[in-house]
């Protein structure tokens, strides 16, 4: 297969993929604000509290933007600031009562359409598309490793140089 092809095929699926609908309706948390939740669930399963930083560092965004979405998830009561009983300086963040009854409901919504699709397509194609999606990550990964990014610093000057000459981003 063609390397190019191949990358003109990997963006479709991840546009159609990142543009699922589970919900028939506009849903009014977005991707990322949805996936801090996921990752506060996670540590609470874990027994444990988690703070912006470290929840900026799992979901690879700024502390800024982590500082921003709780702000909006706090007016809207979904997430909560919990000063540490010791260090009044630490605020944990968790998911209010109410959110949590509605993670819960969304998390039931996902596994009944994902249960549909596993009907649709049978158990042994889904597991299939699991392992070769895995792999796929994997080797890209692993060729990155590889290659490095020499090609890239180029790329980056000129990007760099480009914003700089609008009033953007600051050339190095």
């Amino acid at each position: 297969m063609d390397a190019d092809l191949l990358m003109q095929e990997i963006y479709k699926i991840a546009r159609r993929l990142g543009g699922m609908k589970i919900f028939n309706h506009n849903f009014p948390i977005n991707n990322t604000e949805m996936q801090m939740m996921k990752e506060i669930v996670r540590v609470k399963e874990e027994g444990k509290r988690i703070i912006s930083s470290d929840l900026a560092k799992a979901l690879g965004v700024t502390r800024s933007a982590i500082s921003q979405i709780v702000n909006k998830l706090e007016k809207e009561h979904l997430v909560e600031r919990v000063p540490d009983e010791k260090d009044r300086k630490i605020a944990y963040i968790e998911l209010s009562e109410s959110a949590l009854g509605v993670y819960d409901g969304l998390k039931r919504k996902i596994s009944r359409v994902m249960s549909e699709v596993i009907r649709k397509m049978g158990e042994e194609k889904v597991r299939s598309f699991i392992e070769g999606a895995s792999e796929f990550s994997k080797a890209v990964d692993e060729a990155v490793a590889e290659m490095g990014d020499a090609d890239i610093s180029e790329l980056e000057e000129k990007v760099l140089t480009a914003r700089s000459r609008r009033g953007g981003a600051k050339a190095r």
